[in-house]
């Protein structure tokens, strides 16, 4: 490795190299998760191969025509017209295969056409298994996770650029992938960003406020006002504990929670704890009690008010619908409106999450988190780029380690890379009783701090914001709040997906999003008639909240009160502890 060049020179090398590479890669996937996904696979496939004695003529045919497909590619290669007459070809929107050696040379062209073959082999099989539709769904799922890793574009021996930039550098991008590879298996992460180029309360989480009380479960920070007066009701931002905070406060061009202090709002937000091992008793309860009932509390003491407006992201307003349903049980009208993005209040359709969601996988993790005392973040984060692994996993393998390439900065990227454990008590109840059970969404079928919930009887007015082409809270599931709440309900679809919809900046005026439409008929009757606006959905949400904030008041000189006093400068502490 000290002469960058004799690799190339050297062919045994080159391939113990690669072979090395290749082992640590596999290394790094198995720490993240990458076990449970070739188990998954395996048992998957050895299920569908058991029930396919019973009918085994879409085996017999389906192999055929692979077959007779690999056999007219071998004569199309053989008279020179492999690239000219395809047998195979890429999915429309897949770029792993644009290079023009992978068309141009005909030992590439025939690699990438015959695992393009293969690929349609195993889908087609897997997609006339007649499974049940969890089964099914699982089926195809890991199938194509087993695709998409075995892709010729993931190994540096099959992929013609990586072997060209190998060459022109004379081994060069060999070494660089080597150190990043190295510095990944470090962190136990792969790297999707220049992490150098962001430090939080510098390059992110920039707006200006200070942390003004703090407990076992959250730090609340309190936001200096941008403008003489503020809205006398304040917002209070509840994000989820399953992410950082700091994807509402980016950089001040797109940061969620500068728009609402511009805005007039006098905003506080909640920052979750990152648990450890030692934190693993921390309850659902905790995070509604201590957590979510207590900012409340809080926020209106320090504001000198009877309410508050709320708004909450995913998870935090699952927390957020959890602790409505405690206050209404008792009475409790400290918040005046809720504002749920993405959330899912009812979990019958989980969305793409659902091939990880069954009593057996379900059983096998929470074996494993009891065990561990938490979630581990890196294995939150894997399940997620799982669903879209061509971009958020192997595209960062090939270009990080096989070709050396640093990756860009990026802030949503270098967000979604810090992430965050949960406790195994908390997890445990989260994934059994709202996916698995979907009880918050039966009346009384939940007693959450000592109270029978029912969100029937949450009856404060309610603005939901889903995205359209969200695969974590699908925006048909979501929806399905708008008949549990019993309030006025405003109801917005905005474009795009579970991130990039909701931060849609209203500076850039991009996108797209859709308004009333006619609620009590079901998801796809709104739709049909809805009206599309263009732009961001944030100045809509701003005229909706503002009829709710109160009159205009003199702004708070100081952040905090005599009681809760500034702790220490935004974005804290809490939000700067990395998973374990």
């Amino acid at each position: 490795m000290e002469n960058k060049s004799s690799m190339l020179s050297n062919p045994q090398e080159f391939i113990d190299y690669v072979n090395k590479e290749t082992q640590k890669v596999l290394e790094m996937f198995s720490a993240t998760g990458g076990d449970d996904i070739m188990s998954s696979f395996t048992k998957s496939w050895t299920d569908l191969a058991t029930r396919s004695w019973e009918d085994p003529s879409v085996w017999v045919r389906a192999i055929t025509e692979y077959q007779t497909s690999q056999m007219n590619l071998w004569k199309n290669l053989l008279s020179g017209s492999a690239a000219q007459n395809p047998v195979a070809e890429p999915a429309r929107g897949d770029r792993r295969f644009q290079a023009d050696e992978w068309s141009q040379n005909p030992v590439f062209d025939y690699i990438k056409q015959s695992y393009l073959l293969t690929s349609n082999l195993l889908n087609e099989m897997a997609s006339n298994a007649n499974l049940d539709d969890g089964q099914q769904k699982q089926l195809e799922f890991y199938t194509q996770q087993y695709i998409d890793a075995m892709s010729p574009t993931n190994f540096a021996l099959t992929n013609p650029e990586v072997l060209q930039q190998a060459m022109e550098t004379k081994g060069e991008s060999l070494v660089n992938g080597l150190k990043n590879l190295l510095g990944d298996l470090d962190k136990g992460r792969i790297s999707m960003t220049d992490e150098s180029a962001f430090t939080l309360g510098e390059h992110l989480a920039m707006t200006e406020g200070s942390v003004v009380f703090e407990n076992d479960m959250f730090q609340l920070l309190h936001y200096k006002p941008s403008g003489e007066q503020v809205f006398e009701r304040p917002t209070l931002i509840v994000p989820p504990c399953i992410n950082k905070f700091y994807i509402l406060d980016l950089q001040p061009h797109n940061s969620f929670v500068k728009y609402c202090v511009d805005q007039g709002q006098n905003t506080f937000l909640v920052s979750w704890l990152n648990p450890t091992p030692e934190q693993s008793d921390i309850s659902w309860d905790d995070y509604v009690g201590d957590g979510v009932l207590k900012a409340i509390e809080v926020v209106n003491s320090i504001a000198g008010t009877d309410k508050l407006n709320a708004v909450a992201w995913c998870i935090g307003g699952t927390l957020l619908a959890s602790s409505l349903a405690v206050m209404a049980a008792r009475k409790d009208t400290s918040v005046a409106s809720a504002t749920f993005l993405t959330t899912l209040t009812d979990f019958q359709d989980p969305g793409d999450l659902c091939v990880f969601i069954d009593k057996q996988q379900v059983k096998r993790l929470e074996d494993k988190v009891n065990s561990n005392g938490v979630l581990n973040g890196r294995e939150l984060a894997t399940s997620f780029n799982m669903l879209r692994s061509n971009d958020l996993i192997w595209s960062y393998v090939v270009n990080n380690y096989l070709k050396g390439q640093t990756p860009p900065p990026f802030d949503i990227l270098y967000w979604n890379s810090d992430s965050t454990n949960l406790p195994a008590n908390m997890y445990t109840f989260y994934i059994n009783k709202m996916y698995l059970e979907n009880k918050l969404a039966e009346k009384d079928g939940l007693t959450i701090c000592g109270e029978k919930v029912d969100l029937g009887k949450v009856k404060i007015p309610v603005y939901f914001l889903s995205t359209i082409e969200d695969h974590i809270a699908p925006w048909k599931g979501t929806f399905v709040g708008t008949e549990l709440f019993k309030g006025n309900i405003e109801f917005v679809l905005g474009a795009s997906g579970h991130v990039a919809g909701v931060i849609n900046p209203a500076s850039k005026n991009r996108r797209n999003y859709w308004t009333k439409g006619e609620l009590g008929q079901g998801a796809d009757h709104w739709l049909d008639t809805a009206e599309k606006q263009d732009g961001s959905w944030w100045p809509h949400w701003s005229e909706w909240l503002k009829r709710r904030a109160g009159k205009k008041v003199e702004a708070p000189v100081t952040l905090g009160n005599a009681e809760y006093k500034e702790i220490e400068p935004a974005p804290g502490r809490y939000v700067k502890a990395r998973e374990c």
